[in-house]
């Protein structure tokens, strides 16, 4: 059932599949298992702003373990350093010699000051997500790789509570559809769907985009399903029956098919702004730095080599569709769209499993880029090829989280 074109796009299921599975994905993966990409921030400690909630998973498999911090690269580390009490009270210019100092004297200055910027940098005006304080004592690095995303045992009316105030409170939708949500199969969502044509283009989209999330999110869980849990071992795999109750088309009402293509949609949304980052990351000025010169020019080269290929897509999804219209009532719809989502970032700290709040957070976060790279392209048109980019900036974090969410798709 899932074949043909997207809605609201040119493109269709096989074009992606063909240009993803044969030239995309195996260079991408390669990119993730780099050092730069596989260490992410994270504060897991945050409380939910929205309900008391202290019920936090008690299953094993939900448990994230952190990095020690000698095992993350000296210049990752550096990247976020963290002053002593004693350098907070000298002068700004001692504060940055330290911290560039932490650095590397072999940097250039202009990638010197470009540390100084991206750790500066506070991106609220145009930033879709509520981002960790990664200065925070909380904020501990993660390996990705050794944390991977999979099923851990976390569902019931906590993981149903997460999924229904994203979808009820945060999704655009017709004023008509009112319904409660009952943990389920899903079943609750499909009216909405269903009356989705009579809502404009960009809050289809929002709805696509989150349906897309949620969608991809069910994959990798029935992908890596815990099948065997014994005290000698434990066994991860595919769970087919798991995956025909999130997505058969026959078990969910037709549904499945159609959150699978918002999973397409989802990936073209992401794609395009890879293509359209591409100048950021080709200046020279740019370096995925972790202090081991030789690896970090290789990963570079790797990187241009996947943003050029994602610009080659033939049938990109066109963005120009959004906020085309009356240019007063677009800039309101644009901030509604942003505060959606941001409070959908927000909501990734309620939820109770470590090991799923990690991957909630990476992957609002990693949407959240994409869409600031999306609504950002007269900033990043006019970035200079040397010297430093003002007006447009992504920190490490929205990098990281950039790449490995799109990974996830």
């Amino acid at each position: 059932q899932v074949t043909g074109y997207l809605d609201d796009c040119t493109c269709d299921v096989e074009t992606i599949d063909a240009f993803n599975n044969y030239k995309l994905f195996p260079r991408l993966n390669e990119l993730l298992e780099s050092d730069y990409f596989r260490y992410y921030k994270v504060n897991l400690n945050k409380p939910c702003p929205f309900w008391n909630d202290s019920s936090h998973c008690g299953i094993r498999d939900c448990a994230v373990k952190p990095c020690p911090s000698n095992e993350v690269p000296d210049g990752i580390r550096a990247g976020s350093y963290k002053y002593s009490e004693e350098a907070n009270n000298l002068a700004e210019e001692c504060e940055e010699a330290e911290r560039l100092g932490a650095v590397d004297g072999s940097l250039s200055e202009e990638t010197q000051a470009a540390v100084v910027r991206w750790t500066r940098h506070d991106d609220s005006s145009d930033s879709f997500c509520e981002a960790d304080d990664i200065h925070s004592p909380d904020a501990e690095y993660v390996d990705l790789l050794l944390n991977p995303e999979r099923y851990t045992g976390y569902k019931g009316p906590d993981a149903w509570k997460i999924w229904n105030s994203i979808y009820e409170e945060n999704c655009f939708k017709p004023q008509s559809v009112k319904r409660p949500l009952a943990p389920g199969r899903g079943e609750s969502f499909i009216h909405l769907a269903k009356s989705l044509g009579n809502i404009c283009v960009e809050k289809r989209a929002f709805y696509r985009l989150i349906s897309g999330l949620h969608a991809s999110i069910n994959v990798h869980l029935s992908a890596r399903y815990l099948l065997q849990d014994t005290w000698s071992e434990k066994k991860w795999g595919p769970n087919v029956t798991e995956f025909q109750q999130r997505f058969d088309e026959v078990l969910t009402r037709g549904e499945g098919p159609r959150r699978l293509k918002n999973l397409y949609f989802l990936y073209l949304i992401e794609l395009r702004a890879l293509s359209k980052a591409l100048p950021f990351f080709e200046r020279p000025g740019f370096q995925l730095y972790t202090g081991n010169k030789v690896h970090d020019a290789e990963i570079k080269t790797l990187l241009l080599e996947i943003l050029h290929l994602a610009k080659s897509f033939p049938l990109h999804f066109d963005e120009k569709s959004f906020f085309a219209g009356n240019k007063k009532e677009a800039a309101k719809l644009k901030e509604e769209f942003r505060l959606h989502f941001k409070n959908i970032s927000r909501i990734m700290d309620c939820v109770g499993c470590f090991k799923c709040r990690l991957w909630g957070k990476l992957q609002t976060q990693g949407l959240g880029t994409a869409l600031k790279i999306l609504f950002s392209e007269n900033l990043i048109e006019k970035i200079p090829e040397s010297g430093p980019s003002y007006g447009f900036q992504l920190t490490r974090q929205e990098i990281v989280a950039l790449f490995n969410a799109f990974g996830r798709l």
